[in-house]
């Protein structure tokens, strides 16, 4: 796909399907990141406290305890043992994320995804080259490396300079290290690594895809007959090796996007004028039938 033409994704489906239409899932997510941010900054910045904590752990109208399982893991390996209502927390979270998948995280809750969205947006804007691409692989090497580190320090060592946490400290106390590391992560994305941080790099994305792998909430091709080849959803999707074996099967060939790379972003959906992806469920494999054509008629 040329620069240009990736810079024009999504052209097709706003004149077929109308802006809002085009970038429905999009907007339902900055909506989403942007509710679970201020819920939890009421509290700093106007004194109502429905959520007291951060990402990492929170207690919503002093009941309900949510407890990121990452921490949680780094807290066990570092040899403490969490309360009972971190525990339970942490038990929730994983539940929720193991049924709705893991990387659901990355792209519907966490406060660095619209920072690297634009700074892939950008890139392809002013057409800049792919630029080096780590290896997928390296964000779980950095999982273990951060639980290694945990263990061997009694620390919970992520939290020491995870973007999220930081940039979350920034909102409330003001300028401090966590604007300069997000500042870091988007110039990365923009002009070092096309996805460079969420896809290739961080260690929280990868512990929720692994989290996820056998999620029910899943993104199908099921009219993959109707694709024109227009190109437009690998041109958006933050994982794009996620689509072609569901795009591309042929026949009995699930059409169901089953990596656990695939964030449920739904960007897929937006840009197809098509409507070839929909949300659906992993016990779903229907398949859509090509349409018949006139030799076809002829000969039945």
């Amino acid at each position: 796909m040329s620069t240009a033409s990736k810079a024009m994704a999504g052209r097709e489906a706003i004149a077929v399907k109308g802006w809002l239409q085009a970038h429905k899932w999009l907007l339902l997510r900055r909506a989403s990141q942007t509710f679970f941010l201020l819920i939890f900054l009421l509290g700093p910045w106007f004194g109502l406290w429905l959520v007291k904590g951060t990402l990492a752990g929170s207690l919503t109208l002093g009941v309900l305890p949510l407890t990121d399982p990452f921490v949680t893991l780094q807290g066990l390996v570092a040899g403490h043992i969490p309360e009972t209502t971190a525990l339970i927390g942490a038990l929730i979270v994983l539940a929720v994320y193991a049924l709705i998948g893991g990387r659901v995280y990355c792209s519907w809750v966490c406060p660095i995804n619209p920072v690297t969205d634009t700074a892939h947006w950008l890139h392809r804007r002013l057409g800049l080259a792919k630029g080096w691409q780590p290896k997928r692989s390296t964000r779980l090497w950095l999982m273990g490396t951060v639980l290694v580190v945990s263990a061997l320090t009694g620390t919970i060592a992520w939290e020491i300079v995870n973007p999220i946490t930081l940039l979350h400290r920034g909102l409330v106390f003001g300028i401090g290290f966590g604007w300069a590391l997000v500042l870091g992560i988007f110039v990365f994305d923009l002009f070092v690594a096309r996805h460079g941080w969420c896809g290739r790099l961080c260690p929280v994305g990868a512990f929720y895809g692994l989290l996820g792998q056998r999620s029910l909430l899943r993104v199908t091709a099921r009219d993959r007959v109707a694709c024109d080849d227009c190109m437009d959803c690998f041109a958006v999707c933050p994982e794009n090796h996620v689509i072609t074996p569901a795009l591309r099967g042929k026949g009995s060939d699930t059409p169901l996007i089953l990596s656990p790379d695939c964030t449920n972003c739904g960007r897929c959906i937006d840009v197809c004028s098509v409507d070839v992806f929909a949300f659906t469920h992993r016990f779903d494999t229907n398949v859509s039938e090509a349409p018949a054509t006139p030799a076809d008629t002829r000969a039945a």
